[in-house]
């Protein structure tokens, strides 16, 4: 421990030899105001900070913080001296279309760096690049906020209306709310390739093949290593959770129960997507093949001319849609027959999403670019005639939010926002969970709530919580501390 005239610092690290955990935690006491930074070892991490009455009050929860870690077999250490285990980001090469036409591009918006992560629902657009910005847009291409997290943004994933942004530094952020906040937080050795989350519970596959799955208590509940490496793909549904690598697709039971199936692909998955009674695998070996979920069977394949970077379908998956290397878009009937092929005009597409006859894109270039998809606008590309496509830019007075870094303290529920609702963190079997204090829910039930600042015996009012179909509750707006 390091200490000044008013501040004290402690320094703690987790690193265990063979892959395990390579993480640090650090805890300062300034007065009255207690800093927690904690994360991957040579990362930035997540920062939160609590207020609390007194100067005694810092000082003893900041005591009891560093007990719980060393507890934890945490240990002293100097910063700086343990090299941070290195990350995978995705390489890809993106070659010219062979396309002879371009597609109706309606408009084009360029995040500046490159982007994987996209989610287009009801109200709005949602794009993540390399560089942990996340953008929301409308429609029609105007840029409505943006969400500055920590580190590169390697996919987002819907579950109901809860938007989740997964981080190169293993942070999962809810994006829901409006503050970000960190909802799971995946162990150092997991190398993070994609995510999926369904009912809560999160789905990691990483660089070895491993799938990685993990409760809304963002407590680990099983893994399982599959057959091949580089696993590129995993969704999920009520039956199964489906995990592509490079050497096909594997069909696991939700409760980590064993193998349902195993199916080899034609080349390496590079990408996945579902409908209720398929999923789509896009490979390496030019191709997306539909899989029965019930038996693995293959159903159907779509042949391009390239490796596949991504892949989406229409409803019901009545239209198969593909984005090859080489900078084109495809699209095919569901048995496989190819509808049209048309250059993107800006890079191959590494994540696409169809949604009322639009077609977006986010590209190697670092762009979200949305395509009329509709039957008149793809003849008339494929005639030469194209919309002048309308570039996108990036308001000046555009809102920025960042993950909170306090915790704001109420003195009484009165001083909440109306309907808020009061919780409580609670310690039960070493474990220190949430449950609601307000009446009218379910007391039994756990909150999916930030780890870093449960505390036992802390109370906090929340904006609303909503509860999930797995039994619990999860938080909508900001969180204030109760004094």
């Amino acid at each position: 421990m390091t200490t000044g005239s008013a501040v004290s610092t402690t320094y703690l690290e987790l690193s265990q030899e063979g892959g395990g955990a390579h993480k640090f935690y650090e805890v300062t006491v300034d007065g009255r105001v207690v800093t927690v930074r904690y994360g991957r070892i040579g990362a930035a991490g997540q920062t939160q900070t609590t207020t609390f009455p007194t100067e005694e009050k810092a000082r003893a929860a900041a005591a009891r913080k560093a007990g719980e870690k060393v507890r934890k077999g945490y240990a002293p250490a100097v910063r700086g001296q343990r090299a941070p285990r290195s990350v995978t980001r995705r390489q890809v090469s993106s070659a010219p279309s062979t396309a002879r036409a371009v597609a109706p591009v309606l408009w084009r918006f360029r995040t500046g760096s490159a982007a994987f992560g996209i989610h287009v629902d009801d109200e709005r657009c949602w794009v993540g690049n390399q560089a942990g910005d996340v953008y929301t847009l409308d429609h029609e291409g105007a840029v409505l906020a943006r969400f500055s997290l920590p580190d590169g943004v390697k996919c987002l994933v819907a579950d109901d209306f809860w938007i989740y942004a997964g981080c190169d530094d293993g942070t999962v952020y809810d994006l829901s709310s409006k503050l970000p906040f960190a909802a799971y937080d995946i162990a150092a050795d997991v190398d993070i390739f994609w995510l999926d989350i369904h009912e809560g519970v999160l789905d990691v596959s990483d660089r070895d093949g491993r799938l990685t799955v993990i409760d809304h208590e963002d407590e680990h509940q099983w893994s399982r290593r599959s057959q091949g490496e580089h696993a590129w793909m995993v969704r999920a549904d009520d039956r199964a959770v489906y995990h592509g690598h490079h050497r096909g697709v594997t069909a696991y039971a939700p409760d980590g129960g064993g193998e349902l199936w195993h199916t080899p692909t034609k080349g390496g998955v590079l990408f996945g997507w579902q409908e209720r009674e398929a999923v789509y695998a896009g490979t390496a070996h030019r191709v997306v093949q539909r899989l029965s979920k019930a038996t693995g069977a293959i159903e159907a394949t779509y042949a391009c001319d390239s490796a596949v970077y991504s892949c989406a379908t229409s409803p019901g998956g009545r239209f198969v849609f593909a984005g090859d290397a080489a900078s084109s878009v495809y699209c095919f009937d569901q048995d496989g027959r190819r509808l049209w092929k048309l250059g993107t005009g800006g890079g191959s597409a590494l994540s696409m999403q169809y949604r009322d006859e639009r077609l977006y894109l986010v590209t190697t270039d670092g762009s979200l670019v949305c395509v009329d998809a509709s039957e008149a606008a793809i003849s008339a590309a494929q005639q030469g005639t194209v919309p002048v496509a309308r570039d996108v830019k990036l308001a000046a007075a555009t809102p920025t939010y960042a993950p909170a870094t306090a915790v704001t303290a109420v003195s009484t529920v009165d001083r909440a926002p109306a309907g808020a609702v009061v919780v409580e963190c609670v310690q039960e079997a070493g474990r220190v969970r949430v449950h609601v204090v307000s009446e009218g829910y379910e007391p039994s039930w756990n909150v999916q709530f930030p780890r870093a600042i449960r505390e036992p015996g802390a109370r906090y009012v929340v904006d609303a919580l909503h509860p999930a179909s797995g039994g619990f509750y999860r938080v909508r707006g900001d969180i204030h501390r109760l004094l």
